[in-house]
């Protein structure tokens, strides 16, 4: 394909605005369709306002613990200060603020580099051939390449219909003039873990609604464990083993009715119970490109379709619901549609955060798999390492997984604060197929929490 091939990319999220870079950068004319705004829902009202709301709950949680460290405020008579309130109208203002700056600073370069924006909703006529319905005009463009990045939004359940007052989804949380008093999160996967934590943090009075025996059941149970434990020690009510079957309002409240009958009162609700792919009317059925049942468009390892010149990328793919990912996947879509240099996806070298407090991240295996005999694994707490003791960490582990007798490093789970960067070097040994040996060797910071990562490795050497 010629470098003056035409791309047209639906969807100006990380999967849309990270390709159009790319192929930008290869000589393409780029053409970007998004109605919602550029940098998708992870920009506008998932991954960064929600991971700015709770920094700003981590910082309430900071002053905390700093008492225990030896550090308390006074007033200027040198009496105890009163406790931290958080004012959510301002922080919601900030939260948003943020998010439109950084969608600001996308738009400022995809402009540099030459793509066009159109702001307006896409749909595919034929593989080659889109239209473009803006609120001026319609407008058909003749694309070499297009590639499907519309995201997902949030599942909606008939039986709890949201308002944007007291029945919300997560993205109608940062309109809310003040701090829930008493909130119900129904759903305990990633999302509602998160935003349960936030507004505990924040000073809510929280209730969670989880249908699995574990908070975060498709994480490492070890560490879902762990952030249950906290969560139930910093006074959050959880509700275990417990469906929602509805969500109504009832004067100045909401009741949540569980499937065995109980009902749960709270101010406010906040429904997290999953996202459903944006795939519908783009013409994708009509034009023979393969979806899921759930109606997720089905991808292989450099995000094409089943048409020829057609690629997907992000959320609406189904295959791994991270901004990462779906950055990775349209870059290398355009890699590929434009003739350059390919490093097809590698799902097990893919690195996931859970941002609680404390965070949980993950990479590689996980331990299920890891009850493979040829596997060995270590687990070590921080509580043990010096830097932890000097932070006033108490709970988290270093868990690394490695094959006997070769000491190959297959993957691991950091749970700590911060732990989405500390993180990094367990993933470039994943993705590097580093030996435990070559981690131990490499030099860390004393004191450091990368010490505890040196020393589990240590222990995975290899008997022979």
């Amino acid at each position: 394909m010629t470098r003056s091939s035409s791309v047209v990319i639906l969807g100006g999220g990380p999967g849309g605005y990270e390709a159009a870079l790319v192929a930008a950068q290869l000589g393409a004319t780029v053409t970007v369709i998004d109605r919602d705004g550029i940098g998708g829902a992870a920009v506008l009202t998932d991954a960064v306002p929600s991971k700015t709301l709770i920094a700003t709950a981590d910082y309430l949680g900071g002053i905390e613990i700093a008492s225990e460290l030896g550090v308390h405020l006074e007033d200027e008579d040198g009496d105890p200060a009163t406790d931290p309130v958080a004012d959510l109208a301002s922080i919601n203002q900030r939260v948003l603020g943020l998010a439109a700056a950084q969608s600001a600073d996308i738009s400022t370069r995809l402009a540099e580099v030459g793509v066009r924006v159109l702001a307006g909703r896409g749909r595919l006529e034929t593989p080659g051939r889109v239209v473009v319905e803006t609120d001026d005009a319609t407008e058909v463009i003749d694309a070499d390449v297009v590639l499907v990045s519309t995201g997902a939004t949030p599942r909606v359940l008939d039986s709890a219909v949201p308002d944007g007052e007291r029945i919300l989804t997560w993205q109608q949380i940062y309109q809310l003039p003040e701090l829930p008093e008493r909130l119900i999160v129904v759903g305990s996967g990633v999302t509602g873990a998160e935003l349960a934590q936030a507004y505990l943090g924040l000073g809510s009075d929280v209730t969670l609604v989880s249908s699995r025996d574990l908070v975060l059941p498709q994480e490492d149970q070890d560490a879902a464990a762990v952030i249950e434990d906290v969560f139930r020690r910093r006074g959050m009510t959880i509700l275990n083993r417990s469906r929602m079957a509805g969500a109504r309002r009832e004067g100045e409240g909401v009741v949540v009715t569980l499937e065995d009958g109980r009902e749960v009162r709270g101010s406010h609700v906040l429904i997290a119970v999953g996202a459903v792919p944006r795939t519908a009317d783009l013409g994708l059925a009509e034009l023979g490109v393969e979806l899921s049942d759930s109606g997720h468009i089905v991808t292989d390892r450099v995000s094409r379709t089943s048409v020829r010149g057609i690629y997907a990328a992000g959320d609406c793919t189904g295959v791994f619901a991270l901004a990462s990912v779906a950055a990775v996947q349209g870059r290398t879509a355009m890699a590929h549609a434009l003739g350059d240099a390919v490093t097809p996806l590698r799902m097990s070298a893919v690195a996931s955060n859970v941002f609680t407090d404390p965070e949980i991240a993950t990479v590689g295996v996980s331990a299920a798999e890891a009850d493979d005999p040829d596997i060995e694994t270590v687990m070590m707490p921080l509580s043990r390492n010096p830097r932890a003791k000097m932070l006033g960490i108490r709970e988290g582990f270093v868990k690394l997984f490695a094959y006997r007798g070769t000491g190959t490093v297959l993957g691991g789970v950091v749970v700590a604060p911060r732990a989405s960067e500390l993180i990094f070097p367990v993933s470039i040994a994943v993705q590097n197929r580093l030996s435990v040996d070559q981690v131990a060797a490499s030099s860390t910071v004393y004191p450091s929490l990368t010490g505890t990562l040196a020393e589990a490795a240590r222990r995975l050497h290899p008997s022979h």
